[in-house]
């Protein structure tokens, strides 16, 4: 259990800290050429129009703030407005059924964050009980090969199924019936300035390194108490 508890402790603080880095958007516009794909379907939008008008900062702080209105339960995404390099204001960023998709990702984003804090919780208790009885954990090398196993064999079946297939599933499974979740660039200027779901991958693959970063410092500190436990108690 602690595993599994350190584990989903680690993806909260990964997740944590892509937030408050605005999920390096600004690093990944260059590596997934964000700005030339806007340039193609900005102009193509159904929609809304001149979004291929707006300036690179422009996006970064559209994305940053949708970013916040998701993990603010969905507040001000209607207010949203973009600009031409010039600063006037070209219209409103989002339609109806995208504030409905976003809303809907900022439920699930609460719920999972309420599960990574009790997860840290319940490795906070974990530790304090292994450190009254004197009780030893494997050591954190042992624990993370473990893990390793578990995610290289999570990771070959995603790739064995399809990375955009398990996307696509993932959505289907999680949010309701009837709120679209699918937007053609043609139709979206939030698909379009997130290139997703290109973007969504850079930024798993971040979070991924990330987690298996703060899951060993997890572990280091869960093993280093337990072990003092038990060394204060042999002196």
């Amino acid at each position: 259990m602690l595993v599994a508890a350190s584990l989903l402790g680690a993806l909260y603080l990964s997740w944590r800290l892509m937030a408050a880095l605005d999920f390096l958007y600004p690093a990944f516009y260059e590596i997934a050429d964000i700005g030339a794909h806007i340039d193609k379907f900005g102009p193509q939008n159904r929609y809304k129009r001149g979004f291929e008008q707006t300036t690179r900062h422009e996006r970064e702080a559209l994305f940053a703030a949708i970013a916040a209105a998701v993990r603010n339960q969905g507040r001000g995404l209607e207010a949203l407005m973009y600009e031409d390099a010039d600063g006037r204001e070209m219209g409103v960023l989002l339609r109806p059924p995208e504030i409905i998709h976003l809303r809907d990702v900022a439920r699930l984003v609460r719920w999972l964050e309420i599960a990574g804090l009790i997860a840290l919780a319940i490795v906070s208790f974990q530790i304090v009980f292994l450190r009254r009885r004197k009780l030893l954990l494997p050591r954190p090398g042992g624990m993370m090969a473990r893990v390793a196993v578990g995610v290289g064999v999570i990771t070959v079946a995603i790739v064995a199924i399809g990375p955009r297939d398990v996307f696509y599933a993932f959505h289907d499974w999680v949010f309701p019936e009837n709120n679209q979740w699918f937007f053609y660039y043609q139709d979206s200027l939030m698909s379009t300035l997130m290139k997703a779901p290109f973007l969504f991958g850079y930024i798993a693959v971040a979070m991924a390194v990330l987690a298996m970063i703060f899951l060993w410092l997890i572990f280091w500190a869960s093993d280093w108490a337990t072990r003092r436990a038990v060394t204060q108690r042999a002196g």
